[in-house]
């Protein structure tokens, strides 16, 4: 492309010596990069005598197609650039399947980064953030494996709940051991294929329901089908108007950790370093 660029100039200026003064370079070294040019193309593109330089036919071809290469390269260039100093573009995101997970600072990111475009992708599964072409992951309880960075983010709690309508029916236990008596709403990992432990109890507990979905598993407790173990960032707003209640003092449970994981082997793309930066920001504003 740079030789490319010697005979454009050469071809506009209408000598070796005048492209050269326009290079900053002398008109033997000119005269080299057009040399080099031809044997490279395999053809005469210029014609050549002691008073003037005339373009051969395939010289006007090269010219003409040479010209738009180089605004294309020119373009693709600036585009280049703009795209390493502009957040804008698709940015991959894998998240466990828990409703409510960051969902306000995602919203606030999109809010004020509109030209970057949301991809989220809700797995139980660890997926290679590298090999399958992630931007980054918030995972439940991970650090980094060496190939990865991390931040802490605000983790939950999970919380045994019930609708007023249930525990009008059946009655509100006071002591984990009652939950026997209960009916539960249970949560089957799709990976482990092991029920997921609850809070506050170690026995066994019986099964009304089990499913691996927290959605599923928020309507049959708000239907009043039984007792639910669910992740507090998923049921703020039932818990707030009244329609799930806390049992057990299960709000004192465990606080699970939450973190925001992206590979650490590649420079950031813009899109990716406004996220972190955002996201650096919010985890300080929600810890003081």
């Amino acid at each position: 492309m740079s030789d490319l660029a010697v005979f454009i100039t050469v071809a506009e200026q209408g000598s070796f010596v005048g492209a050269g003064r326009r290079l900053g370079v002398s008109a033997s070294a000119v005269g080299k990069r057009v040399s080099r040019l031809e044997a490279e193309l395999g053809a005469r593109l210029l014609q050549r005598s002691t008073r003037a330089l005339a373009l051969t036919a395939e010289g006007e071809t090269v010219l003409c197609r040479g010209r738009r290469m180089l605004e294309e390269a020119a373009a693709m260039r600036a585009e280049l650039e703009r795209a390493g100093s502009l957040p804008e573009g698709v940015l991959r995101l894998s998240l466990p399947p828990i409703g409510g997970v960051m969902m306000a600072e995602l919203g606030a990111f999109q809010l004020r980064y509109p030209e970057v475009s949301l991809e989220l992708d809700y797995s139980e599964r660890n997926v290679d953030l590298i090999e399958e072409g992630f931007d980054a992951a918030i995972r439940v309880g991970a650090g980094d494996d060496g190939k990865l960075r991390s931040l802490a983010l605000p983790g939950f709690r999970r919380l045994i709940v019930a609708a007023p309508d249930y525990l009008a029916r059946h009655g509100r236990p006071d002591a984990p051991e009652q939950l026997a008596d209960h009916r539960l709403i249970h949560y089957r990992s799709p990976n482990s294929g092991k029920l997921e432990d609850w809070p506050l109890a170690d026995a066994e507990l019986p099964r009304a329901l089990v499913c691996n979905s927290v959605h599923a598993r928020l309507e049959f407790a708000l239907q009043g089908q039984g007792i639910a173990c669910l992740p507090d960032v998923s049921i703020r707003r039932e818990l707030d108007d009244g329609s799930l209640r806390p049992l057990l003092s299960s709000e004192n449970g465990e606080l699970i950790a939450l973190r925001l994981l992206w590979p650490s082997s590649r420079g950031l793309s813009a899109r990716l370093k406004a996220f972190l930066d955002f996201m650096h920001s919010q985890v300080s504003g929600c810890c003081g």
